[in-house]
């Protein structure tokens, strides 16, 4: 999907900056969008993401190279049959699919404020109430299981959102958008009998990724006011649902900073 969206935006004619971590696909996105005419508007950043260094080094080319940020669009993630985890000994899951989201929308702040109207939109499972933060075994080191990992991270960037939203700095607005099962993903990793139901299901039940996309770009034109707008498949997502408690949200949060401050104090732009 965030494939997608970069090659939409690159022929509205914007200015896009693609981070991932397989030079291979990055090469291949380089040469699509030469096709199109848009490849001097296109730069891949080659990145771990489940690493803080990385994306810590991520940030920090951004802001050295660029003035503003109009959009943060936020896909990163992967399923892990096994658990396994990072260099900086974190659960795989949650480090690529929650903190990387967490640290890339607090280190790019300050380039979003140099915006008109700047918009982080956060690709997750918002709505779904399945799954929940397990306080005291953030990293599952007990009872891991792939589903588990997942349904704990997508909470984690339900209360993300919230928490952005909360401390009120800055001028982005954030969204929260759940685009339902899409055609898109890296199966590769996982073992041949999954990936053949996953992709069988797919061809039945999947919507194409043009479709899933379409709000995403449209979002990027016309940002919302809101601080925090949550979406769940086209429909407005109750705030007061359990998953989006503020009291959580400032909880995992402070947690989060503490993680963040135990692996290294990180390269932080200024006012951050």
């Amino acid at each position: 999907m965030g494939r997608a969206t970069a090659l939409d935006r690159l022929g509205r004619g914007d200015t896009v900056v693609v981070l991932g971590s397989n030079a291979t696909k990055g090469l291949a996105l380089l040469e699509e969008a030469d096709r199109i005419g848009a490849a001097s508007r296109l730069r891949f950043l080659q990145a771990d993401l489940s690493s803080i260094a990385e994306v810590e080094r991520a940030a920090a080319d951004i802001a050295q190279r660029h003035h503003i940020v109009d959009a943060l669009v936020l896909c990163a993630n992967r399923l892990s049959p096994k658990r396994r985890e990072t260099v900086d000994g974190l659960e795989y899951t949650f480090a690529l699919y929650y903190l990387s989201r967490y640290v890339l929308s607090r280190r790019l702040r300050t380039l979003m404020d140099a915006s008109e109207a700047p918009v982080i939109i956060s690709v997750s499972g918002v709505g779904n109430t399945a799954g929940k933060i397990n306080w005291d075994d953030l990293q599952l080191r007990r009872r891991y299981s792939m589903i588990r990992a997942q349904l704990q991270a997508g909470r984690a960037n339900d209360l993300l959102g919230v928490a952005f939203a909360e401390q009120a700095v800055g001028k982005a607005s954030f969204v929260m958008y759940h685009p339902g099962f899409t055609r898109s993903g890296d199966l590769s990793h996982l073992n041949p009998a999954l990936r053949a139901m996953i992709k069988l299901l797919a061809r039945l039940t999947a919507r194409p990724v043009k479709t899933s996309i379409r709000p995403i770009v449209e979002l990027i034109d016309s940002p919302p006011r809101a601080a925090l707008t949550a979406i769940d498949r086209g429909k407005p997502v109750d705030p007061a649902l359990k998953t989006l408690d503020r009291s959580d949200a400032a909880r995992l949060a402070s947690l989060t900073e503490e993680l963040l401050a135990q692996h290294g104090p990180g390269i932080r732009p200024r006012g951050q």
